[in-house]
């Protein structure tokens, strides 16, 4: 028996009073409360990695960028050769808009915790899509947005290097609609850090026009912020999730364990 309780009105669900977390059970109570509610909590879940990654391996197929299924998050260089890119993570985004198919979820389990700052915060794009006046949600389903690390990046870094610009460039930019569409009926709104333009539209105006929506779907109503303490467990819905850290100092030691699941649909 699990019991389940929300986070906030508009998303997140807490789980509590797990006996088997990887009972079938369980797996299908947590696939149907990610799905209806974008982020599930596990507070105080303790799990080492192989106790996270036979879970996260139930929930389906688990990625391994770089050869590694585990990846550790931190702003520490020793521990993460990666972590000036990390700095991107502040800005609101979605893991994989420059990916033919997103990550379907992604879970962080909390190994060290900043002592002031670093939580995670989430903003829900089906009910800011669901909230929107109906003439704003045809607008919107008209267009189409490109996607790229380059656009990411340039918000952490607002005066970069030639050498820094050249490789943002290498990775590659994807085109995709600003309203998602799924297979199941669903919409969201693709959109965040990597949103680079809308096609076919004037850059200021396109600009304006992001800058407004990424403003409405992040209105409080729509977020919930978790203050993190050692030990939790939190997975999201990645495809309608946008998500960013806040700020903490990088000194604090504060590492995440982060494993990413195999997505099953692709952007339309």
């Amino acid at each position: 028996m699990i019991t389940t309780k929300a986070l906030s009105p508009a998303l997140g669900v807490e789980v509590t009073d797990v006996e088997d977390l990887l009972a079938e059970t369980t797996i299908t109570r947590c696939l149907e409360a990610l799905k209806w509610r974008g982020v599930l909590l596990i507070r105080g879940g303790h799990l080492d990695d192989e106790v996270q990654l036979a879970f996260s391996r139930r929930l389906g197929p688990v990625l391994a960028p770089g050869g590694k299924e585990i990846f550790k998050v931190s702003l520490d260089p020793s521990v993460n050769p990666a972590a000036e890119y990390l700095k991107g993570t502040f800005n609101w985004h979605i893991d994989d808009t420059t990916n033919d198919v997103p990550a379907k979820a992604t879970m962080l389990t909390a190994r060290h915790v900043a002592m002031v700052g670093g939580g995670t915060e989430f903003a829900s794009t089906y009910a800011a899509y669901e909230a929107l006046p109906h003439q704003e949600r045809k607008r919107y389903e008209e267009l189409r947005v490109v996607h790229s690390f380059e656009a990411a990046q340039r918000l952490a870094h607002p005066d970069p290097s030639e050498e820094q610009v050249q490789g943002w460039r290498r990775q590659p930019t994807h085109e995709i609609s600003l309203v998602w569409q799924r297979a199941d009926g669903r919409k969201s709104l693709a959109i965040g850090a990597t949103a680079d333009h809308v096609v076919g539209v004037d850059p200021d105006e396109s600009r304006a026009l992001l800058d407004e929506i990424l403003a409405w779907t992040t209105q409080e109503r729509f977020r919930y912020t978790h203050e993190w303490q050692e030990g939790d467990v939190v997975i999201w819905d990645n495809t309608g999730m946008l998500h960013r850290a806040l700020p903490y100092d990088p000194a604090s030691r504060r590492t995440m364990h982060r494993t990413t699941i195999a997505g099953e649909e692709a952007w339309a």
